[in-house]
């Protein structure tokens, strides 16, 4: 079987790459298994000399990495280009801080002495999307290499250009064969391989559907999983809201990524004295948006990863209004070679509505007016998802008082939900569990073993 790379743009066969073999599979884990007995000894001096080697690339090659990501998943360049960026701050924080997050923790018995120290688990498994594929990887390679793991990545077949770029790097940055490896193989295959007993763990950021698949072998073979689901982030505007500046970071919300982004802002909530104001004002921005090319500077909203995706969508849109939402701005594929869509706001989106609890993944927004801030509350929470969601407000203590009702692993205040690497990133509900980046991410997959010298007296 092969695997595709295809230019979204235009919809184009880039590219296409044979499948892994069996043999090659056994060959990689077995490899993995081999460097792991001798990198979980090396320091952490070591361990940080690469990652940081690993972060100087990325920066080297910024510009041909970031054509390469627009390339293949339609990204705009400029926004490649930051995702390059925050990929190597993900690679240089954990070199910075690792061994800092990682140090004996000593304890305090009421008999002898005991600490807790953290070592390594093995192979770990990591099953990446197509969305961000540096900036996905970067902040699971990171943190797990500082720890003394060894990785084999399946990363997403729309891909597998950077995918293989990635492991590329690595390997240049000095990291020994079977530290970091990349599988060419088809998403069923890499489910089959979490019961694989050499692979201690498994990590994946997808879909519901894939997660709980992934999710059930993990746990039918005792395995420690960490899951980054969809999600469907509400953005809440208050009455007292700065208008003008809540519509800008709307539309960036919304549209950054091509709307192709698991924290984007999803679900506009606005109370019912500037919900028209806000909703008029967000309306004329979408419509201002440059459609085209995503290599090209000018363009503000690109096509979206693929032809299936662009078809999904508009599916999405059209059982919506056939459930009775209205449209209120686009609503159609672009007259545009490739996986385009228009920027598209739906209303009058109810909760019998057949999509009313889907994710809408791509330049979709749904408008909602409410009476009140209570309103907004209970809408925002009636979701599936609990990714990230976000509040508006001049009043910062109310806006926190607003944030600690929202059922989310994530709120922002006056902003949309956004990732750095000394954030925690993770949610709730059908959105997943586990944390990745900060101090919290670098915890999922190691042994806090406790380590107890009893004293001679000691009566237990």
């Amino acid at each position: 079987m092969s695997i595709q790379s295809i230019n979204p743009a235009t919809n184009e066969v880039i590219k296409t790459f044979e499948e892994m073999t069996e043999t090659a599979v056994e060959q990689a884990i077995s490899k993995s298994v081999e460097t792991f007995t001798t990198w979980k000894k090396t320091t952490f001096s070591t361990r940080s000399e690469l990652l940081h080697k690993v972060a100087g690339l990325l920066r080297e090659k910024k510009k041909d990495l970031a054509k390469l990501i627009s390339l293949e998943m339609g990204k705009l360049v400029s926004q490649a280009e930051g995702e390059i960026k925050l990929s190597a701050e993900i690679f240089d924080y954990y070199a910075n801080h690792g061994e800092g997050f990682l140090k004996d923790k000593i304890l305090d018995p009421v008999h002898g002495q005991a600490l807790v120290r953290c070592s390594p688990l093995g192979v770990l498994l990591g099953v990446q999307p197509w969305n961000f594929p540096f900036y996905q990887v970067a902040r699971f390679a990171a943190p797990n290499i500082m720890v003394g793991n060894t990785l084999l990545i399946k990363h997403a077949s729309i891909v597998p250009q950077c995918a293989i770029e990635i492991e590329k790097i690595f390997l240049e940055a000095g990291a020994p064969s079977g530290l970091y490896t990349n599988l060419l193989i088809s998403g069923k295959r890499a489910s089959a391989l979490v019961s694989d007993k050499r692979i201690k763990g498994v990590s994946l950021t997808g879909s519901e559907a894939a997660g709980a698949s992934v999710a059930a072998e993990a746990g039918k073979h005792l395995k420690k999983s960490v899951l980054e689901l969809g999600g469907s982030d509400a953005f809440i505007v208050l009455e007292d809201a700065d208008i003008d500046k809540a519509v800008e970071w709307a539309v960036v919300g919304r549209i950054n990524n091509n709307g192709e982004c698991c924290i984007a802002s999803k679900r506009f909530i606005a109370v019912e004295e500037i919900a028209e104001d806000f909703f008029e004002k967000l309306k004329v921005k979408l419509a201002e948006l440059v459609v085209g090319d995503p290599a090209e500077p000018n363009t503000q909203l690109g096509p979206l990863s693929s032809e299936d995706a662009a078809v999904h969508i508009a599916d999405q849109v059209k059982r919506a209004v056939e459930g009775g939402a209205k449209i209120s701005l686009g609503g159609k594929r672009v007259d545009h070679a490739g996986a385009y869509m228009q920027a598209t706001v739906l209303t009058n989106m109810l909760p019998d509505n057949p999509v009313y609890y889907e994710e809408f993944f791509g330049p979709v927004a749904v408008f909602f007016k409410v009476k009140n801030e209570q309103e907004a509350i209970d809408l925002a929470n009636d979701s599936p998802f609990g990714l990230g969601g976000s509040v508006f407000t001049q009043d910062i203590e109310r806006g926190k008082r607003v944030a600690d009702q929202i059922d989310t692993g994530m709120v922002f205040i006056n902003h949309p939900t956004w990732t750095q690497a000394d954030l925690p990133f993770g949610g709730t509900k059908g959105s997943g569990y586990g944390r990745e980046l900060s101090e919290l991410g670098i915890d999922e997959f190691v042994n806090k073993k406790l380590i107890r010298v009893s004293e001679l007296s000691d009566p237990f």
